[in-house]
């Protein structure tokens, strides 16, 4: 057990000393941040920018194009800018440009449609908007005729979008109700939409036992955002780990290491250690991270979606994932004898190390549904998909991580064991790559 120890203590100081770790450690959360501030920079940059639309309208009279025109020149006076800071602009402004129709045979139409299609691809505008002849007409239709339709190959056009639809539908239907007879205004007043407030749920105020208090706009982001964090930090620090200790058997494989090592210890004893090491680098990293996220958290109030049972979890989990996928990844740096032989025997493991991220959202969405339970219940999947379900509101059977903690401490052993011996064979064997089918055949014989 000692050599293990040494072992262990060898990895975790060889990896932690170095400046790589360091400039990781602390570039990742740089980066991640100054990602989410670059986006929220441009975002604003581009949502002031002005958007060109041409409008085809091909209604009698053309009164839609002319509507929407004033209230375009009405929004753009109005409500481009800040209300606490009158001089920001945070709206784009609209510019219009009505366009006679073509002949409403389909030829003429496809080849007006084409000459604007043309000017967008210039950039000299942004989109089209065509409102057919028919939007008068009640009830839906299939009929083209009676669409509005809108033409663009820019990503950045739901602004208009969102203006522009209830815009036009609210000048249709100024039509039809004059056309009617009908009182506008009073119907209308009777449409009116009243909103839905999503909140959190009540609890009782800390200092005050009897008093009820709403929960805060913060919490109803923070159900969602905490816990899709804990699954991204889990995957990090997954990898973090395992790929620089996969990189460090093949080096050592190279360089002749691995034969000195072996004349000491055992196969299984090396891998071992080196596996517990990775557990040490990898509660490191994720224990000076769970400090910031808990900062964060406290900052806007929201630590109760961060209790000791959630954090004992992660921690559990974590560890677990990190001897199942970490004994994987070093087995197949045991067996390859460069890194460029690594890629290809590593793309199965990679892709099941992926796989709780691509049902991520929908279990979070519904942690107790029976989709969620049995995703959870799937070892591999078990660490990351489990502590998602357990850091939502409010929370799941205290059986389930139970049972998922011993079907993943099940298929650890497991995968330590067939680690171990894929290790043992390949550590020493030198020439060709081995395949995929090789790499079964020594944990099934040895």
């Amino acid at each position: 057990m000692r050599k293990i120890w040494a072992i262990a203590a060898r990895e975790y100081r060889a990896s932690v000393k170095t400046k790589a770790f360091l400039v990781t450690l602390f570039l990742m959360p740089v980066l991640m941040v100054g990602s989410f501030a670059a986006q929220m920079v441009v975002s604003k940059l581009d949502s002031t920018k002005k958007r060109r639309v041409v409008v085809v309208d091909r209604t009698k009279g053309g009164d839609l194009a002319k509507f929407l025109l004033s209230a375009a020149e009405a929004r753009n006076a109005t409500d481009l800018f800040d209300e606490k800071e009158p001089t920001k602009q945070v709206r784009p402004t609209f510019e219009l440009e009505v366009a006679a129709p073509s002949d409403g045979d389909e030829k003429a139409v496809g080849l007006q449609r084409l000459a604007f299609s043309e000017r967008i691809l210039k950039g000299e505008i942004d989109g089209l908007l065509e409102i057919g002849p028919g939007v008068y007409g009640y009830g839906q239709t299939k009929d083209p005729d009676g669409w509005i339709r809108y033409q663009s190959n820019k990503p950045n056009v739901n602004d208009f979008l969102r203006w522009a639809e209830p815009m036009l539908n609210a000048g249709i239907q100024m039509r039809r109700f004059r056309e009617a007879g009908m009182d506008q205004g009073k119907i209308q007043a009777m449409q009116r939409v009243v909103p839905m407030k999503l909140k959190g749920i009540s609890q009782r105020d800390p200092a005050d036992p009897d008093r009820v208090i709403d929960a805060s706009d913060e919490s109803r982001v923070a159900n969602f955002a905490i816990p899709f964090i804990l699954i991204l930090l889990m995957f990090m620090m997954v990898m973090i780990g395992a790929t620089p200790a996969m990189q460090g058997v093949v080096e050592e494989k190279m360089q002749k290491v691995a034969e000195v090592l072996l004349g000491s210890v055992t196969p299984f004893q090396l891998l071992l250690g080196k596996l517990l090491g990775m557990i040490g680098v990898s509660l490191t990293v994720s224990g000076l991270y769970m400090t910031g996220i808990y900062v964060v958290a406290y900052r806007f109030g929201v630590t109760d979606f961060l209790s000791p049972a959630v954090l004992a979890w992660f921690l559990v989990y974590l560890v677990l994932a990190i001897l199942m996928y970490g004994s994987l990844f070093i087995a197949i740096g045991a067996a390859a004898n460069d890194m460029k032989e690594t890629q290809s025997l590593l793309m199965p493991v990679l892709m099941i190390v992926m796989l709780p991220l691509f049902v991520l959202v929908p279990i979070l969405q519904d942690p107790n549904s029976l989709f969620s339970t049995l995703c959870s219940f799937f070892p591999p999947s078990t660490p990351m998909l489990m502590l998602a379900r357990v850091s939502v509101p409010p929370g799941i059977p205290w059986w389930q991580p139970v049972v998922g903690v011993v079907g993943v401490l099940l298929t650890t052993l497991a995968c330590v064991w067939v680690g171990g011996r894929i290790f043992r064979v390949g550590i020493l064997m030198q020439g060709k790559g081995p395949k995929l089918s090789d790499l079964i055949r020594w944990a099934i014989k040895g």
